[in-house]
């Protein structure tokens, strides 16, 4: 009976899996095959196969570098305090004990709201002259700042704003987490006279850690592939300071048509994120494999 069973799951599914599986190996296996040619969109002759070059170029470029750093710092410090922000609210309003629902409702809002329509917001508070912050220094007699166009600040704005937007994605992920933690243990440190700092260190931390390294790793696979707010807010300047290698694919391919240089600045960003997200499936399947034991 479980062998039918497994057999009609594998039949009914098969045919969406087939559809996804043409769809992701089809298109993998066209950029890899083009980072290797010197194709080029308009050009009417057949591309030419030349190695490495597009690889050796690409880490030549200093505008890919300065890129690829710029992901690295950016993913690095974003994730950091997402994490950081949003244990912080996962704990504060799971020890409130009245307007639960109210606070996760209001906490959420940013996460809900799509990545466009909070650049195109946050824009607003940061323009030149009649945003928000500069306002608010007019108020105390100070100059404005170009916030988005500053090589000293844009890149923190950006910053700024992604953690704005996805720490409470991680709050949801933790104050989940923090459900499942037995209330008797903090009832029984209390007791032995724990305080606040060392029934969180002790018990909290230690109950949701598995729970803390998937938000991690989730959360670095999706923000090493920045995009929209740079693309929107800073075009990757100025002067290149807030260049991510999503933006730099997008120069490269969209722009220029070089999708033979832009397939190779690809395969580097994929073989990147695959790696990266290695580390999210052997947790998880060490998770599920410790459930089933």
């Amino acid at each position: 009976m479980k062998k039918s069973n497994k057999l009609y799951a594998y039949l009914m599914s098969s045919p969406a899996m087939l559809v996804l599986t043409v769809l992701s190996i089809f298109p993998l296996l066209f950029v890899i095959y083009y980072s290797f040619t010197d194709y080029y969109y308009l050009s009417s002759g057949k591309p030419a196969f030349i190695a490495l070059e597009n690889y050796t170029d690409l880490f030549a470029d200093q505008y890919f570098r300065q890129a690829l750093w710029n992901t690295v710092k950016f993913t690095v410090l974003a994730v950091f305090f997402e994490v950081l922000v949003g244990l912080g609210m996962a704990v504060l309003i799971n020890s409130v004990k009245h307007h639960q629902k109210l606070l996760r409702t209001v906490t959420l809002l940013p996460d809900l709201l799509p990545p466009v329509t909070v650049a195109l917001m946050w824009q607003i508070m940061f323009s030149n002259n009649y945003g928000l912050f500069n306002n608010i220094l007019g108020l105390f007699g100070l100059d404005p700042v170009n916030w988005l166009q500053d090589v000293g600040t844009a890149f923190y704005c950006i910053l700024v704003i992604d953690i704005w937007q996805y720490a409470p994605f991680v709050f949801l992920l933790l104050y989940a987490a923090l459900q499942s933690v037995p209330q008797d243990q903090y009832e029984a440190a209390a007791i032995d006279g724990a305080n606040a700092w060392q029934r969180f260190t002790r018990i909290t931390l230690p109950s949701i850690s598995k729970n803390i390294i998937m938000v991690v790793l989730l959360r670095v696979i999706d923000t090493f592939r920045l995009f929209d707010k740079v693309n929107i807010l800073t075009k990757g300047g100025p002067a290149n300071s807030t260049a991510t290698i999503t933006q730099y694919i997008y120069q490269y391919v969209v722009k220029r048509n070089q999708i033979g240089y832009g397939s190779a600045a690809t395969v580097i960003m994929t073989v990147i994120v695959l790696i990266l997200a290695c580390g999210y499936i052997r947790e998880n399947f060490r998770k599920n494999s410790a459930q089933k034991g």
